[in-house]
């Protein structure tokens, strides 16, 4: 997370970790935008700042109107609103009320503050790549091309269909088959 906060800082970008790492007990998984085919965030933008490019999702932040429609619509939760408020910008100090930190980005907001989508762009300006791939101790995240995942999604399904049928299935039974 703090690897992507910097790149994108870096680049004149929102801040704001296009990744959230969720802890549950003693696992850890990324949360992130899917770079979905069908794009429910793209087909719900009002002013189609988001929208299919090559093997990505992208998100235009200048042209984001920050109306959170597909803060909404995406599935996975993937997309953040964010801003910069006038605080932060030029050293001008600005009183403005505060909200408490456990309100969900959805609802809060900031006299003075565009807050704008937030989603993960694969550091499309970066030459090298997607900061949080290069610096993931434990090379649990990757990028994979369109293709890759077309053959990854052909052997699940032919792994399901050679399953044996049955009403219930026991994690045994699932063994093998990538998420």
């Amino acid at each position: 997370m703090a690897a992507c906060t910097e790149i994108h800082k870096k680049a004149g970008l929102q801040a704001h970790p296009r990744l959230t790492v969720m802890r549950i007990a003693d696992d850890t998984a990324p949360v992130l935008c899917h770079q979905c085919e069908d794009a429910p965030c793209a087909r719900v933008c009002p002013v189609n700042a988001i929208t299919h490019a090559a093997d990505a999702i992208v998100l235009d932040e200048k042209i984001c109107i920050g109306c959170k429609m597909c803060a909404l619509a995406c599935p996975f939760g993937a997309i953040t609103p964010s801003g910069t408020s006038v605080a932060g910008v030029a050293g001008i100090r600005t009183a403005t009320p505060t909200q408490p930190a456990a309100l969900d980005p959805l609802l809060a907001w900031e006299i003075g503050v565009k807050s704008v989508a937030v989603k993960c762009d694969l550091c499309a300006f970066a030459s090298d790549g997607p900061a949080c791939v290069r610096v993931c101790p434990t090379a649990a995240l990757y990028t994979v091309d369109a293709a890759t995942a077309g053959q990854a999604a052909a052997v699940k399904r032919t792994l399901a269909a050679a399953a044996p049928v049955s009403l219930e299935r026991t994690p045994a039974a699932l063994e093998g088959l990538d998420p």
